[in-house]
């Protein structure tokens, strides 16, 4: 079941009405169960995963918190950890493993028969690993006390909004909403259905419409195409999977808000940042805010933050030292991988692992530069730079990454173009649209909201037009990007 769907409209307004009108014991039960069918909605087979280590982390954190002993609690937290991280291995990353043994094996000159290994990837092991394993750690570090009601625990870990792709929920952000419904509000069920037709039109109207030039241009051999078509694809499949990723974001936050849920924002205009550290602060907030405490500041011996807010860009700014940047570099390529099983991906991640060591260089020489440039320079190079990167993230190898990176710096690649001329100007209209969409967020939507019938009636008439928008678009073609991840 995936939201752009008429199954998953109807599911959610059955579950809403359901959540609204049940006592606390059935509406904690009606949470959890219905988390299981959106769940066994595509595939039935793997929802006992899911559940085995929802258990298993359940009955970890009771023991971490009876024990007084650091031993056994190392004991269970470790317990914890291995069938998680277990779990993601063996699923996502076995036949990576495998295949690169087998490489490694050829390159001495042994020759090891061809060994071909199909795992299929349950939707979503990433997001609730992760989201279960920082409900252990934060128990183990005495943040939170352990959850006794199994139901309510289980709810948390599947809640169907998020399951699948987020945002990443912290058991203490979470957990007591869904315990204590609250009051009935119609600000819930307004702020819900437009953050839903919000998502819709962005994944029906723009991220899909994007889908076939952004496949067909990454299909064609990267002989065929100048530079500049590289630097238009960047561009398009940044705009792609911002679109996508993010109307995933808008329409859990927008279901979960119809219950009186409210779940943290997990984009803020990530394209306007005028530096790496502001990138991350605005780009998938919670998972980098999930690297910056259970794993970045860790290694770093720094202290942690227990909360899903900030991202991993305010630790970044501010870290110094060898230890750091050591840290940085594996917290960006474990990243990276987790994304997905592939070199590119870890290419991906060290790229921005890279670029954030030259911006903390770099400090004393911005300093002296006039505001002005630090700002619009800071966000061109950002903007340029995160597109760029991009290519690493949607080639399928690093040897299809490298020739495209390879036709920006041959400057005869910048006399002609393979590409038509309508992928330019769309690739125009996205940047300027997506500016000046944050400008007036920033700017000219405040001074609206204070006159209050030019509000609504420019929201009204801007909420009719999307609507009928997502009306004609709306159908289950493309799944939304992260599912694979």
């Amino acid at each position: 079941m995936i939201f752009n769907s008429l199954t998953y409209l109807v599911f959610l307004c059955v579950a809403v009405v359901l959540y609204r009108t049940l006592g606390r014991r059935m509406r904690l039960w009606m949470v959890f169960l219905s988390s299981c069918v959106f769940y066994g909605f595509w595939r039935w087979e793997f929802l006992p995963i899911v559940l085995f280590s929802t258990a298993t982390d359940y009955i970890a954190a009771l023991q971490i918190a009876r024990h007084a002993n650091r031993r056994p609690r190392v004991v269970w937290l470790c317990t914890s950890l291995a069938v998680n991280l277990g779990l993601l291995f063996y699923f996502k990353y076995t036949a990576f493993f495998v295949e690169n043994v087998w490489s490694g094996l050829a390159l001495l000159g042994i020759d090891a028969p061809p060994f071909i290994l199909k795992i299929t990837l349950p939707l979503g092991i990433s997001f609730y690993t992760f989201q279960t394993i920082s409900y252990t750690v934060d128990v183990y570090r005495r943040i939170i006390p352990p959850e006794k009601d199994f139901v309510l625990y289980a709810g948390y870990v599947m809640f169907f909004p998020q399951l699948v792709a987020g945002p990443i929920l912290r058991a203490k952000e979470v957990i007591g909403q869904l315990s204590r419904r609250g009051p009935f509000e119609l600000t819930d069920l307004g702020a819900g259905l437009r953050r839903i037709v919000y998502g819709l039109f962005l994944k029906v109207f723009l991220a899909d419409t994007l889908a076939g030039i952004v496949d067909n241009g990454f299909g064609m051999p990267a002989a065929s195409l100048g530079a500049w078509d590289v630097w238009t694809l960047a561009f398009l499949f940044g705009f792609q999977i911002y679109f996508d990723f993010s109307a995933y974001s808008h329409i859990a936050i927008g279901s979960a808000r119809l219950m009186g849920i409210r779940l943290i924002e997990n984009f803020n205009f990530p394209y306007m940042a005028c530096s790496p550290r502001e990138f991350w602060q605005r780009w998938h907030i919670s998972l980098s805010s999930w690297i910056r405490d259970y794993l970045y500041l860790p290694l770093c011996g720094a202290t942690v933050e227990d909360r899903s807010a900030g991202g991993l860009g305010k630790a970044a700014g501010t870290a110094k030292g060898v230890r750091t940047t050591y840290a940085l570099f594996a917290t960006w390529a474990i990243m990276g991988l987790w994304h997905g099983a592939n070199w590119t991906f870890v290419l991906w991640g060290l790229q921005h692992a890279a670029i954030i060591v030259v911006y903390r260089a770099g400090a004393p020489v911005r300093e002296r530069l006039p505001q002005v440039v630090r700002v619009y320079g800071g966000w061109a190079v950002t903007l340029g730079f995160a597109m760029l990167a991009w290519i690493a993230f949607r080639t399928q190898s690093v040897s299809d990454a490298g020739a495209l990176y390879g036709r920006l710096l041959d400057p005869q690649a910048y006399l002609w173009r393979g590409l038509k001329e309508q992928t330019y100007l769309l690739t125009a209209l996205m940047l300027g649209a997506t500016v000046l969409c944050a400008v007036a967020q920033q700017y000219a939507l405040p001074v609206i909201r204070r006159r209050r019938f030019l509000w609504a009636t420019v929201e009204t008439a801007g909420l009719a037009a999307i609507t009928a928008l997502v009306i004609i678009f709306l159908r289950p073609i493309n799944q939304f990007i992260y599912f694979q991840f």
